[in-house]
């Protein structure tokens, strides 16, 4: 499938400087948001360089990027081998950017406790890989519905995954925004993967905290997805930025949009409705997937 979008990014109405980034590159079908951390040690550098960190990642594996998008079926699917290569992927590009983020801050004392989140969505075919690292997130709509694909990596999640606190206690919290995983703070992080059926018509947003905050209290997301002919990306992402600093722009704030195109000999869609989510399979199989390629 083809992919058109549209990106913004503001400082808010509070913040001096501007640490988010975002990055597209559609010739890869490559979309990803960071949020730098840091302040005086230089979050926007973070945040920059570890979108260009995975792109670059991500440009090495062109031959295995056309061969996924000739093999995904019109459900999603792809064949076991190639579905888990791309994870690796994913994850790897990731990792490779946390490494070198880390790296950065250890060789320079200006950077020195600089590190950023993540959320990446990679598209081959009609299949879309999310990666994610940190309180960033991606979002999918599809008919007039609207799922969060990635899980926030704070302490309020992890105090609602253990039943310890609702979600609307979780949005209150003067906790929310401490996160528990970000690129650069160690070597190596652990990266979540998942992997979902894309299909025509569908529409995704990667988002930094700066938006989904208003999201979860004053935005109503269903109406920036709204218009299912003729959807204006520009004028989403301009609109998204807008309603946050209405809100009070407490946080730098960035969108990206992105939809799905039909191929000009793209099959019919199938009447049954596509599954979010696709199984993953298991991590040990993945990953020696992944030592047999770079053997």
């Amino acid at each position: 499938m083809q992919t058109r979008h549209a990106g913004r990014t503001d400082t808010g109405r509070r913040r001096m400087n501007n640490e988010d980034a975002w990055l597209a590159a559609p010739e890869l079908g490559l979309f990803v948001v960071c949020d730098g951390v840091g302040g005086r040690a230089k979050g926007e550098v973070a945040s920059a360089e570890t979108a260009e960190q995975i792109r670059h990642w991500i440009e090495g594996e062109t031959e295995l990027l056309a061969a996924a998008r000739l093999e995904s079926g019109a459900d999603g699917s792809l064949p076991p081998t190639l579905r888990s290569r791309l994870r690796s992927l994913v994850r790897s590009a990731i990792q490779n950017a946390c490494y070198m983020i880390h790296g950065m801050g250890e060789l320079d004392p200006e950077h020195r406790g600089m590190s950023t989140t993540a959320s990446v969505l990679l598209v081959a075919g009609r299949t879309g890989i999310v990666g994610q690292v940190g309180d960033s997130r991606v979002y999918l709509a599809r008919d007039g519905e609207i799922a969060q694909l990635t899980e926030d990596h704070t302490f309020v999640q992890t105090q609602v995954n253990a039943g310890k606190m609702t979600t609307e206690q979780a949005r209150r919290s003067k906790l929310k925004n401490i996160i528990t995983r970000a690129i650069g703070q160690k070597e190596w992080v652990n990266v979540d993967v998942t992997t979902h059926a894309l299909r025509p018509g569908d529409r995704v947003l990667l988002c930094t905290d700066g938006l989904h905050d208003h999201l979860d209290r004053d935005i109503d997301a269903v109406e920036l997805f709204a218009r299912r002919d003729g959807f204006d990306l520009e004028r989403a992402a301009e609109t998204a930025i807008t309603l946050a600093n209405a809100g009070g722009g407490e946080d730098n704030i960035t969108a990206l949009f992105v939809e799905l195109l039909a191929d000009a000999d793209a099959r019919p869609d199938p009447l049954t409705p596509l599954p979010d989510a696709l199984p993953d399979f298991d991590a040990s199989a993945e990953a020696a997937v992944e030592r047999e390629r770079r053997a």
